[in-house]
């Protein structure tokens, strides 16, 4: 079962590796969504950690539509996180209609070297996600596609979550992280319902359950302690 943890400093990153994430999501802006980290910052996560980092690519959070500068913003960052190594990504792009873009998707995967690749939860505002994942199936560079079942949150996807999960199963490269509401609460239950062996957790895993507080090293732990079952 792989963990999933969102940092958005080194201390957390330091701290979920500590308390058994086996990835950290980096990003900024954890309110918005997730945004791009700054390039020190994600020079010195990948400095301070041993486990895998995937940082995010998203120069704001307006939309999933991005115009000719925001393509070239998002050119620039994977290019700069390329130089820096070791570091995977994590990004998520739709056309005016609600289907993946793939011109704009093909286009960064180029840019990103072989870079393995998170599909974010811009796949939870596709109009159909079973056509999104088929979509993002042909890509090999794409392991993850990070989703709460197209809900609010992943308990309230579950089922659309398990569906998704066993049209995944047979794909040696694609998986579903599911994200969102989870907690050490609610986490067994889910798991049970939806068979799914990937999760990422960011609030629920922070001081008081807030978003902009540190990572918690007793609530992670909590988690951690769970997925060991």
């Amino acid at each position: 079962m792989l963990l999933e943890v969102i940092a958005t400093t080194v201390q957390d990153a330091i701290v979920a590796e500590h308390y058994g994430a086996d990835r950290i999501e980096l990003i900024t802006g954890i309110r918005e969504g997730g945004l791009t980290p700054s390039l020190g910052l994600i020079e010195e996560v990948r400095a301070a950690v041993g486990i895998p980092v995937r940082v995010m690519i998203r120069p704001h959070a307006r939309s999933f539509h991005y115009n000719d500068a925001d393509v070239r913003t998002m050119l620039r960052d994977i290019r700069h996180i390329v130089s820096v190594g070791n570091l995977s990504l994590v990004m998520g792009m739709l056309t005016p209609d609600g289907a993946v873009d793939e011109e704009l998707l093909k286009r960064l995967l180029d840019a990103a070297a072989g870079l393995t690749v998170t599909f974010h939860r811009a796949f939870d505002e596709v109009l159909d996600q079973f056509a999104a994942l088929e979509a993002l199936s042909r890509y090999p560079q794409i392991t993850d596609i990070l989703t709460s079942g197209g809900r609010p949150t992943a308990p309230e996807g579950a089922k659309r979550i398990a569906e998704l999960e066993r049209r995944t199963a047979a794909a040696a490269s694609l998986s579903i992280l599911a994200g969102s509401g989870l907690n050490a609460d609610n986490l067994r239950d889910f798991i049970a319902q939806t068979a799914v062996n990937r999760v990422h957790f960011g609030s629920a895993v922070r001081e008081q359950g807030d978003p902009l507080r540190p990572v918690d090293p007793v609530r992670l732990q909590a988690v951690r302690d769970i997925l060991a079952f």
